[in-house]
């Protein structure tokens, strides 16, 4: 007993690191806390076996900002799981009035306010001593920064939250910009408030409710709902309902009417929040170690029901990349009616062996979007085959390129709709074809209003088509004309990079224009000759014939051609004086920027590397060289001054 009393708390500071530190939670908010119940009542049963650091003495993580002791303890809530247990509860406390809330899914925060004005706000941490976050908690545009008419000394609690439509439109820029996704409002939010930068925060939007006055019984206030009123009158966001019953049914249908209204909120709950009114009642009630015994949260659980899998639906998202989507049968879950589940990814259908036909089990926990969970594989009709994803892409019939060590799919289609924001983005960029005052709201304009359907398109601008566009006027619309006019002139490199070929960098752009000096003769070239050219191995090479070759690359290349965008480039390699040479860079150099000497050695046929290792032919350091100059002298790899560099490369020129 005392060894699985030790394994749950080790998997509970697992989970606790992981939800607070790494914002990154494994196991749901459902599953935590049936374990947490777990735990503490086998220590209940064991007490020898209690310890001070267990989990259940401990709440949170590590610490980022400075340390802040409350003024008043910021307790936890005792949680209930099903309707018998909240009886027991009411019983408990001798039925009397109580006040139902939602209870947010997001981060308690206390707020200090001095003479109406905030002073200080911190994170809950163990209810003891928090995190001081005072400058990301400004940024919350919610929270009142001066209060008219509030006591000389006011401490408020509230929860800190994301919209889910802010949520929303965070992952869909993200997606865009091809970083990971956000995994749900609550670690969003959590994560945003605890940035060390404050305009992180600002720029991540977040809201709060704010549910209870600290120090209300000093302020002669004598119920919760009297003071959630005075909060509201204050300027604070309270919870859009709080009302007070008596009757224990009565609760209980509070708490399901709020758990049928989940799917109509912009904000996420994991629950509701049952106290006792009366302050006076409260202060009787008292408190355990380390909850109120006037207040319990009834935990929603997980809602898991079965559903027939009518079919398999394939979507794109904007940077290319298939997401299966199962059509089900419409089922009741959470407050709305479900007709489509994600199934994520090809190994994700693998995994649960789902097939069409398939009776499936369907969950949606509080979480925005429905998820399969299982299939009932005793219900599987005989003729149910295994889901195959497709080999091209469903909305523009370009290849799909498959990655046994991904997961995801993409399609590899230069002109497909689905991603063409993104792909415009890329192709504009400072490292592609550098077009200036063509950022994302102006393509996403653009796009909107139908003046474009590819990169190629950008070249049949005039300003007077895109003069009208909002913030446009007649200046911005001629210089963007302009800028785009010049990225013309650009060198066959950077249009390399802009095409967004799967493997082809900035790098790889390079040394193609420099070795075959022509657009069509890289068209042109087989794949003996692609990796005959040195850093363009089989893949690389196989990744051009397979994009050159498609129809959509064929339009693009002609378009562009059509529109006198430059297809040559410069010869990259001016001689073979570093032909064969790996040479690393370090130190503050005094006679080329770090970019001007790496293109230099490049031009001269050399190889310029990051990292010191046994095939490094020389070392070029600057002033202040740290640990790569002490590595090439362990390892007696030549070092150069610049200016012996500099001699090195004009010898014979």
């Amino acid at each position: 007993m005392k060894e699985r009393i030790e394994q749950l708390r080790e998997q509970l500071r697992y989970h606790n690191k992981k939800y607070y530190d790494e914002d990154a939670p494994e196991i749901s908010d459902f599953e935590y806390d049936r374990m947490l119940r777990q735990l503490e009542t086998l220590e209940e049963e064991y007490p020898q076996y209690r310890t001070e650091d267990s989990p259940t003495n401990r709440v949170g993580g590590s610490a980022k900002f400075s340390p802040v002791a409350h003024r008043y303890p910021l307790e936890s809530l005792h949680d209930v799981f099903s309707f018998e247990e909240l009886c027991e509860f009411l019983e408990k406390i001798d039925h009397v009035p109580c006040c139902v809330e939602y209870k947010i899914d997001g981060l308690s925060v206390a707020l200090e306010y001095e003479h109406g004005v905030l002073v200080r706000g911190a994170t809950r941490g163990d209810g003891v001593t928090g995190e001081d976050v005072t400058e990301n908690l400004k940024t919350i545009a919610e929270i009142p920064k001066v209060l008219t008419g509030a006591p000389e000394q006011l401490v408020v609690r509230g929860e800190v939250y994301m919209r889910r439509s802010v949520f929303e439109a965070i992952n869909a820029q993200r997606e865009l910009e091809e970083q990971p996704l956000l995994a749900n409002p609550r670690n969003a939010a959590a994560g945003s408030l605890r940035q060390l930068d404050s305009e992180m925060t600002r720029q991540r939007r977040l809201s709060i409710f704010c549910f209870n006055i600290q120090n209300g019984d000093e302020l002669g206030l004598t119920s919760h709902v009297e003071a959630l009123d005075l909060l509201k009158s204050l300027g604070f966001p309270v919870s859009p309902r709080y009302p007070v019953y008596t009757d224990p049914q009565d609760i209980i249908a509070e708490i399901q009417s709020m758990g049928e209204s989940r799917g109509e909120l912009d904000f996420d709950i994991d629950g509701a929040v049952v106290k006792v009114d009366s302050f006076a009642a409260r202060a009787r009630l008292g408190s355990t170690a380390k909850f109120p015994r006037w207040a319990a949260a009834y935990k929603y659980p997980p809602e898991v029901k079965p559903t027939l899998l009518k079919d398999i639906v394939i979507t794109v998202g904007r940077t290319g990349v298939l997401t299966p989507n199962a059509v089900l049968d419409p089922v009741r879950l959470a407050g709305t009616t479900v007709s489509r589940a994600t199934l994520h990814n090809r190994d994700f259908i693998r995994e649960k062996d789902v097939r069409i036909g398939d009776t499936v089990l369907v969950r949606k926990a509080g979480e925005i979007i429905p998820e399969i969970v299982g299939v009932v594989p005793e219900q599987r009709p005989a003729d149910a085959v295994p889901y195959q994803m497709p080999r091209v892409c469903p909305v523009c019939g370009a290849p799909v390129a498959e990655d046994e060590d991904e997961a995801a799919m993409r399609c590899t289609g230069a002109e497909c709709p689905a991603q063409l924001l993104r792909n415009l983005m890329h192709f504009v960029s400072r490292d592609a074809m550098d077009i200036d005052g063509c950022g994302q709201a102006v393509l996403a304009a653009l796009i909107e209003n139908k003046l474009i359907a590819s990169a190629a398109d950008l070249y049949k601008l005039r300003a007077e088509d895109v003069q009208p566009l909002e913030r446009m006027g007649e200046k911005s619309a001629n210089n963007l004309i302009q800028a785009i006019e010049a990225s013309k002139s650009r060198d066959l490199s950077r249009l390399l990079f802009a095409f967004g070929i799967r493997h082809i960098g900035q790098k790889a752009g390079k040394v193609l224009a420099g070795e075959f000096g022509t657009l069509d003769a890289i068209l042109e070239a087989d794949e003996e000759q692609l990796t005959a050219v040195r850093d363009i191995g089989a893949t690389m090479a196989q990744s051009i014939i397979q994009w050159r070759g498609q129809e959509q690359s064929k339009h693009l290349i002609a378009a562009l051609r059509e529109a006198g965008v430059n297809f040559t480039g410069e010869q990259a390699v001016k001689s073979d004086k570093l032909a064969g040479k790996t040479i690393v860079l370090t130190g503050t150099l005094s006679l080329f920027t770090r970019k001007q000497a790496t293109e230099l050695i490049e031009s001269l046929g050399g190889r310029a590397s990051g990292s010191v290792s046994k095939k490094t032919s020389m070392v070029v350091a600057g002033e202040n060289a740290g640990s790569k100059l002490k590595k090439a002298n362990d390892l007696g790899i030549p070092v150069l001054t610049e200016q012996e560099f500099q001699a090195l490369i004009q010898e014979d020129n």
